[in-house]
C-alpha cells in the first residue's frame, strides 16, 4: 500500500517492532530468533495501522498507540505462524519467505506463536502500570486492551478459526460463513480500530462509526482475501494459492461464485467509507484502506 499516510504510520510499526518484546534469557535464543524472523518478513501491518490510525482519527498523536499496535502484530503473528502448521493450512511460505515451521520445526513454531502471544499481552500490561495513578488514562488502556483480548480470543478470532477448520468438507451454509468472517477476521480488525479510538478517548459517536468501518472492511478484507485465493498470484501476494479450494472450505467465492463474491465486497466497502464520511478530513488513512482493497476487485 502506497498511501504516504499509511506508510508513515507503518514505518512507525516496524521501527519499534521489536522494542516491546520481553527480555530474553541467553538459553532461550532461539525463541528470540524465531520471534524476530516472523516479525520481520513484512507484511501490510494492516490491523497495527488503524490503531494507530484511530488514534489520530481521535485527535490523538499516533505515539500513544505504539505499544498496543506492536501487542496487535504480536498476536497477527502469532495467528499466522500457527496457521501454517501442518495440522490446519500446512503452508510452506508467508509473506514470500519460507513458515516459521519450515525454518525452525513444528515444536519450535508452536512454542514461538504461545510466545508472542504472551509478549503481547505483557506489552499492553506493562504500559498500563506505568499510569496507575492516572486513572482516566488508565481506564482508555485497559479498555483498549480488554477489546483487544475479545476481538482476538474465543469470542472472536480464535472461534472464526475453529468454525473455520471445521468446516472443511462440510455443506457450507450462509450462517456458518458469516460467523466464521465475522469472527475470524472481522473481529480482530473491528478490535484494532476500537483500541484506538478507546486510547485516545472518544466520544460514542466516533467510536461507533469506527466500529462499522473496522467490521465493514474486515468483512470486505476476508473476501477480497478469499478471491485472490483463486485469481491472485503466488509471487505477488506472498503466500500460495488455490489451497481453500483444494481443502472445500467454507468462502464467498464458493458458495456465491466470483462475480457475487465482488459485489459483496464492494458493498462492504461502501459501507465503510460511508461510516466515517461525516469525519472525512480525519479519515485519509482509513480511506485509504478501502481504495486499497477496492483495486483487486476491478
Amino acid at each position: 500500500m502506497n498511501h504516504p499516510e499509511y506508510k508513515r504510520l507503518k514505518n512507525l510499526v516496524e521501527l519499534h517492532i521489536l522494542d516491546f518484546l520481553p527480555e530474553i534469557d541467553s538459553k532461550s535464543l532461539t525463541l528470540y530468533e524465531a520471534m524476530r524472523y516472523s516479525l520481520t518478513a513484512g507484511g501490510k501491518r494492516l490491523r497495527s495501522v488503524l490503531l494507530l490510525a484511530a488514534c489520530e482519527f481521535c485527535g490523538e498523536k499516533a505515539d500513544i498507540g505504539l505499544p498496543y499496535a506492536c501487542a496487535l502484530e504480536y498476536i497477527q503473528t502469532y495467528s499466522l505462524i500457527h496457521d501454517d502448521l501442518p495440522a490446519i493450512d500446512n503452508d510452506d511460505l508467508r509473506r514470500g519467505v519460507p513458515t516459521s515451521h519450515k525454518v525452525y520445526g513444528e515444536d519450535v513454531a508452536i512454542l514461538t506463536g504461545d510466545g508472542l502471544l504472551s509478549a503481547a499481552f505483557e506489552t499492553m500490561t506493562k504500559d498500563m502500570l506505568l499510569y496507575l495513578d492516572d486513572p482516566d488514562v488508565l481506564k482508555r488502556k485497559v479498555r483498549a486492551a480488554f477489546e483487544i483480548s475479545k476481538g482476538t480470543g474465543c469470542r472472536g478470532m480464535v472461534a472464526g478459526q475453529i468454525a473455520d477448520v471445521e468446516s472443511v468438507n462440510r455443506q457450507c451454509s450462509k450462517e456458518m460463513l458469516d460467523y466464521i468472517h465475522l469472527n475470524k477476521t472481522a473481529a480482530f480488525i473491528r478490535s484494532s480500530v476500537l483500541a484506538g479510538c478507546y486510547l485516545a478517548g472518544a466520544d460514542k459517536e466516533r467510536c461507533n462509526a469506527a466500529a462499522t468501518y473496522g467490521e465493514s472492511v474486515g468483512l470486505a478484507f476476508q473476501i477480497v482475501n478469499d478471491l485472490q485465493d483463486i485469481t491472485g498470484d503466488a509471487v505477488m501476494i506472498g503466500k500460495n494459492t488455490g489451497k481453500d479450494q483444494k481443502a472445500k472450505k467454507c468462502t464467498y467465492p464458493a458458495l456465491f461464485g466470483l462475480k457475487e463474491s465482488g459485489i459483496k465486497a464492494r458493498e462492504l466497502l461502501n459501507r465503510a467509507r460511508e461510516s466515517v464520511s461525516m469525519y472525512y478530513d480525519e479519515a485519509e488513512v482509513f480511506n485509504a484502506v478501502i481504495d486499497f482493497l477496492e483495486q483487486p476487485l476491478g
